[in-house]
């Protein structure tokens, strides 16, 4: 037990700076439940999976590489345009990229899989007073724990038959999910971000760009909120617009330092940059502003443990994670570049109109989700939107898709097994993070 601690105790300060215990806000959030907990400590499952605490089916490993998420789960997935905040069309995809490198596939499927067996407990437990959070109950249904085998089932079966579909198809990386009828639970939230996009009912109102910029100010301006955003000093804003100004396409008409954002984020500075024309005439030029994320970069999630996997994964981390994200969208966000000041590493691109998240009260809580199947639908959609990623970063072949489709049903049942166990692992884990953080 002690030698757990310990571990837990050095990969978190590892990567927050700051140990368990000092009353850090990231650590007290992580202590909400073991999904959270499992979201803001991706470093443990790598240190994991490297020390033989969680064990997956070593013929997964025989897959060829690919670009991988890194910190795949269920929160890590929605709705966003093409081409970042230049296009309009709405798709759903994994939306986070900055732990993406070139690894095992089934280091994604197996922490995605994980996740789903998280989430359905944070909702029992948020149903049954165990954990405290922002997600609602007030007395609706709400899926349960045993749901969650059921629902890592699905989302690997779906992952493989996405693959076995696309094995002889050499149109597989122009497809993308963007279409959900009546009855699917995404259908909401695509509506709400079709709304968003540019040419939508809500996007002067709701967008990303709405949501962050003044839109009534002249000229336009981020909103006063301190508690999200810091206004710089004179000469401090003057050097950050004139070192950002050569990556982004337009006039750089305001400049914050953005505040809290982020799970896994802690101690990384990032900025918004409202960029745009000069001159805003009408409502119409609005749709040529749009705000521009400037992060600072740390190394992806998997590389400390296992860096050996890939001679890529040597690339500064802004520079991998622009490599492997254009490689696994279809049309990547054309505002997408990488930037070096001073020893650190920073990751320009575009935040999008009509970026819609998921959290697990869209997917676990109501009925829609339990009794009209709506969590595994979820799962299902996912499985299909990140074998379709995964296969992207290989574009001359269908060597990928061919051997998961014939591989991943064999061994599907020993994965999910050794998820299960692995959860009650991160349920302790968070045990004792939260008393530390009483």
């Amino acid at each position: 037990m002690q030698d757990r601690i310990e571990l837990i105790r050095r990969e978190i300060e590892r990567i927050d700076g700051q140990p368990p215990g000092t009353g850090l806000a990231k650590h007290r959030k992580m202590a909400t439940s073991p999904f959270v907990f499992m979201r803001g400590a991706a470093q443990l499952f790598y240190a994991d999976l490297a020390n033989g605490t969680l064990a997956l089916p070593n013929e997964l490993y025989r897959l060829p590489l690919t670009c991988v998420m890194g910190d795949c789960h269920v929160s890590n997935f929605g709705f966003l345009t093409e081409e970042g905040s230049h296009g309009d069309r709405v798709i759903f995809a994994p939306n986070d990229f900055d732990d993406a490198c070139y690894g095992h596939a089934v280091w994604d499927l197996a922490r995605f899989g994980l996740s789903l067996l998280l989430c359905a407990d944070h909702c029992q437990g948020l149903a049954e007073g165990r954990y405290k959070g922002e997600d609602a109950v007030r007395g609706e249904p709400v899926v349960s724990v045993d749901a969650g085998r059921a629902a890592v089932e699905a989302f690997l079966e779906a992952y493989a038959g996405q693959c076995a579909a696309d094995a002889d198809r050499r149109d597989l990386h122009d497809l993308v999910l963007d279409s959900f009828g009546k009855g699917q639970v995404l259908r909401k939230r695509y509506k709400k971000a079709r709304r968003r996009a540019h040419g939508g009912k809500d996007f002067l109102s709701k967008s990303a760009l709405a949501k962050a910029v003044d839109l009534e100010r002249e000229p336009l301006r981020f909103r006063d909120r301190p508690e999200r955003f810091i206004r710089l000093s004179d000469d401090e804003q003057a050097r950050w617009v004139y070192r950002l100004r050569p990556y982004v396409d337009d006039e750089i008409l305001d400049l914050v330092e953005r505040m809290g954002a982020g799970t896994g984020s802690h101690n990384m500075r990032r900025f918004y940059l409202l960029v745009g024309p000069v001159v805003v005439e009408s409502k119409d030029d609005i749709r040529l502003c749009h705000v521009v994320e400037v992060k600072q970069q740390r190394q992806a999630a998997p590389i400390h443990h296992f860096p050996d996997v890939s001679p890529v994964n040597r690339l500064d981390p802004a520079h991998l994670t622009v490599v492997c994200q254009r490689r696994m969208q279809r049309d990547a966000d054309l505002l997408l570049n990488e930037a070096a000041w001073d020893g650190t590493h920073w990751l320009v691109r575009s935040r999008h109109h009509a970026r819609v998240g998921i959290d697990p009260k869209h997917i676990a809580i109501g009925i829609r989700a339990v009794k009209k199947g709506g969590f595994m639908q979820y799962a299902e959609a996912c499985g299909r939107v990140l074998a379709l990623t995964h296969a992207r970063a290989d574009r001359r072949s269908t060597r990928f898709e061919r051997q998961a489709s014939a591989l991943l049903p064999s061994v599907a049942a020993r994965l999910v097994d050794a998820l299960e166990a692995y959860a009650a692992q991160v349920s302790r884990d968070r045990d004792y993070l939260t008393g530390l953080e009483r």
